[in-house]
């Protein structure tokens, strides 16, 4: 629900148990529970789209919005169709430790794994 009592629409990236504890634990270290997650898809990076994940405290016209066990996850109306049934979880090991993004619409990523197309 946004403040204007108007639903958001939803959308179709889901959250991994994983991901939902860290960015639990992330609010928790920062003393915030004002802010959501939210992932964006931009222009640039080596395949013509990258992702953006980061905190917001802002619902902007058009988002969409999914509550994961108190996380909210919210896209834009214009990332909305690049993300449909894209995962976001959190690896924590030797390798990688992060966010990482499997999305299904992606045809070609980069080696980084963070820019696709």
């Amino acid at each position: 629900m946004s403040d204007t009592g108007i639903e958001a629409p939803a959308h179709e990236v889901t959250l991994t148990d994983v991901a939902v504890a860290k960015v639990k634990s992330l609010l928790e270290q920062e003393g915030r529970d004002d802010l959501r997650l939210r992932i964006a898809v931009q222009p640039g990076g080596c395949s013509g789209l990258i992702y953006q994940l980061y905190f917001d405290d802002r619902l902007l016209d058009g988002d969409a919005v999914r509550d994961f066990d108190g996380v909210e996850v919210v896209v834009d109306r214009m990332s909305v169709p690049y993300l449909t049934g894209a995962t976001i979880d959190f690896a924590d090991s030797i390798e990688r430790q992060g966010f990482t993004i499997d999305n299904p619409n992606a045809q070609n990523t980069c080696a980084c794994g963070e820019s696709f197309h």
